[in-house]
């Protein structure tokens, strides 16, 4: 029976996916017609004569050729993504190997050129999505160019090639609306879109980076050729014009300059060294889509809305989560390495995928600021606790470092901490149980994302009793006192008593010191733990997904209705408001009143569909949080006086220890590690999380001639 519901859900997810590409390749034809003159002057037309309405008007053929087919994808997206959880283990194995024939395109292909570690897709990706926007500039301009008159040359001061400068600016703006239109995909953080095609928002960071580039790249070169226009024509008084309809220029100006604020703070130096500068500056992007919107008109922003629109839906969501705070239970300190391991309670319904991440807010240390840290906890391994690691490295997580080390040397210890997360965020699904061997390359810190992985696989081999991968973590640390973040492989209770039959081998290298200091290290030091336990309050709430167990689902729901509710309000206001002033001419009633009307109805929507969803799911889930609190009231807080030295004879700890070898005064040879790991399977999945240096030796390994057998990733929020 559980063959035949595996295989019809498969069956189904096979017939979304296909839908799901056939409108996307008519999407991408779209674009690839919109700068011809096939489009301009046979497609545009009929659509504009069979789609004007009096509900809609001339916006009515935008919305249905370039916002509804995104959207839908993302609601078939979601539920293609839902179906995907009834498929078994063993039929997500059989996906993994066929994805395993594209290992060579997965490859890295360029190392170290100006867009980082980039595969063969992505490679081939970029150079078509180049294409487009080549083949795009270049058909506008020979179609604009073709539809010079000479009348037009007379308004122009009588040249040709202010004309045409009038022209080449117009299309460098159309050019940029393409960049925008896919801008906000990447950090749209519970995108149902992105794990379509097997991608996180964490891991295309990247792609938001390169695409947010070129959007201010063109905007500013289509601002910078119309001053030079009006300049030419003896028109800057253009700059001050906010014209009733049509383009308005002071918003785009207005548009472009909160684009070029933000741009500015994203140069490398200028973000790593003024980090905060850098964050809420990020926050101009509501105005400039808002002043971008009212420039250019609603029914132009249809084209390049359906990205933002989904973005708005996620964040709404984001901003729902964090207003409850979540139940801190306890935190472990690594004085040694100044690490901090903080607990919290979690939905037992909850789970999410190894290398997970999730943000956290710490109101007491700041309102504002959120920060995204690794999961260490496997779901299925601890059902009831969700745990992140945090390095101490900059000034938030000190302050919080300080907090829970002062706590508990002092006789008045905190027995509350208020804390907000956003998340989990991480891969519909991992495949990496398809290799016959585990990799794990990290730097410092970098380990972090490892640990929720080893956890996973002490569950499949322990409990599932399924064959794992033989794992192999190399590690770096700059000190010998950082090995104390090794601890932090297990968590503090749970584990299964055995868990020899995992074949785990470490390589801990210590760069920074040689091994006779090791010496004068004293052993129970440096694995010194402090425990702070917390008291939560009632109205703390367990960790959980935010729409429930069926999320997916609940996110096609609140797509397909927020967007039928838009298409709803924004009609009646239209035929009732709009077109008995308008009669859909475009000339009288105010473009910049209409916009805003429009982006107060998708507002509307989007918080009315979404919040009822979120309440639905907060009702259901109040037994079981209640369930919790009770069982959480009745329980004592544990004596952990001795605990790191119960931790340190455990036999899962004594496991760990035995599988450990550390080498002092030396760097990992990476090349000899890989080639040794190459020899001994016929598959190996390699993957690096550490400073940008290591990721660039892994990756030109993989890329090499030795790495035919080598499927590299890479795990980093930058490039």
């Amino acid at each position: 029976m559980e063959k035949i519901i595996g295989s019809s859900s498969t069956l189904a997810r096979r017939g979304i996916w296909l839908i799901i590409m056939v409108v996307c390749v008519g999407y991408l034809l779209m674009w690839i017609m919109m700068p011809t003159m096939v489009y301009k002057m046979t497609w545009q037309p009929n659509l504009r004569a069979q789609l004007n309405s009096t509900y809609y008007g001339t916006q009515g053929p935008n919305l249905l050729v370039y916002t509804f087919p995104v959207l839908f994808v993302a609601a078939a997206a979601s539920v293609y993504l839902h179906r995907g959880k009834k498929v078994s283990h063993h039929e997500h194995h059989r996906e993994g190997d066929k994805n395993g024939r594209l290992g060579r395109w997965r490859q890295p292909m360029v190392v170290r050129g100006p867009l980082g570690i980039v595969s063969g897709i992505e490679l081939g990706f970029f150079i078509l999505f180049i294409a487009l926007l080549v083949w795009s500039y270049t058909t506008y301009l020979r179609v604009g160019f073709s539809n010079i008159s000479p009348s037009q040359i007379e308004e122009d001061g009588g040249k040709l090639w202010k004309a045409k400068l009038d022209s080449a600016a117009l299309r460098l703006a159309l050019i940029g609306n393409i960049c925008l239109a896919f801008l906000f995909f990447p950090v749209t953080r519970a995108s149902s879109v992105l794990p379509l095609f097997g991608l996180t928002s964490e891991g295309s960071i990247k792609y938001h980076t390169w695409l947010g580039n070129l959007v201010m790249l063109l905007f500013t070169s289509h601002g910078i050729c119309y001053i030079v226009f009006w300049h030419a024509t003896n028109d800057l008084s253009q700059i001050l014009k906010w014209q009733h309809v049509g383009v308005a220029n002071v918003p785009g100006e207005l548009a472009l300059l909160a684009g070029l604020c933000m741009w500015a703070t994203t140069i490398p130096r200028v973000r790593r060294k003024f980090f905060e500068l850098f964050f809420y500056t990020h926050y101009l992007y509501i105005l400039f889509v808002f002043f971008f919107i009212l420039h250019v008109g609603i029914t132009f922003a249809c084209i390049m809305m359906p990205g933002f629109y989904l973005f708005m839906i996620d964040r709404y969501l984001r901003f729902l989560q964090s207003r409850k705070c979540v139940r801190l239970v306890s935190a472990r300190l690594l004085p040694s390495c100044q690490v901090m391991e903080l607990n919290f309670s979690k939905s037992p319904g909850l789970s999410y995928t190894p290398t997970s991440i999730i943000f956290i807010n710490v109101p007491s240390i700041s309102k504002l600021q959120w920060h995204p840290f690794s999961i260490i906890s496997s779901s299925n391994l601890e059902q009831d606790k969700l745990s992140v690691a945090m390095k101490v490295e900059g000034s938030w997580t000190r302050k919080l470092y300080e907090k829970l080390a002062a706590s508990s040397s002092s006789t008045d210890p905190i027995h509350h901490l208020e804390v907000s997360v956003e998340g989990p965020y991480g891969p519909a699904s991992t495949n990496f149980l398809r290799h016959d061997t585990l990799v794990m390359v990290a730097g410092g810190s970098g380990i972090t994302p490892f640990m929720s992985m080893i956890r996973e696989l002490i569950y499949v081999k322990t409990t599932l009793k399924w064959k794992t991968p033989k794992l192999i973590l190399i590690c770096a640390f700059n000190k010998s006192s950082k090995l104390a973040m090794l601890d932090l492989l297990l968590p503090t209770s749970g584990v299964p008593a055995d868990i020899s039959d995992l074949e785990l081998q470490i390589e801990a290298y210590v760069t920074g010191e040689k091994e006779p200091a090791a010496k004068h290290i004293n052993i129970k030091e440096l694995h010194n733990q402090i425990m702070v336990w917390f008291k939560p309050k009632g109205s703390d709430a367990p960790i959980s997904a935010i729409l429930g167990q069926n999320g997916w689902l609940w996110l096609a729901a609140i797509i397909s209705s927020s967007f039928t509710a838009y298409l709803l309000f924004m009609g009646i206001l239209t035929r009732y408001y709009i077109y008995p002033i308008d009669h859909n001419t475009n000339k009288i009633f105010s473009s910049s009143t209409r916009s805003t009307l429009n982006i107060l109805l998708i507002c509307v929507s989007i918080a009315a569909t979404t919040s009822t969803a979120v309440l639905w799911n907060k009702k259901r889930n109040a037994m079981e949080t209640t369930m919790q609190i009770t069982n959480m009231e009745g329980e004592s807080w544990p004596n952990i006086s001795n605990a790191a030295d119960r931790e340190l004879e455990s036999l899962p700890h004594q496991s760990l220890v035995q599988s450990t070898k550390v080498h002092y005064g030396e760097r990992p040879d990476l090349k000899r590690l890989l080639s040794d790991c190459k020899g001994s399977s016929s598959s190996t999945g390699v993957l690096v999380s550490g400073p940008k240096s290591m990721r660039h030796e892994v990756a030109t390994i993989c890329s090499s001639g030795l790495g035919r057998n080598l499927h590299f990733q890479a795990i980093s929020f930058s490039w």
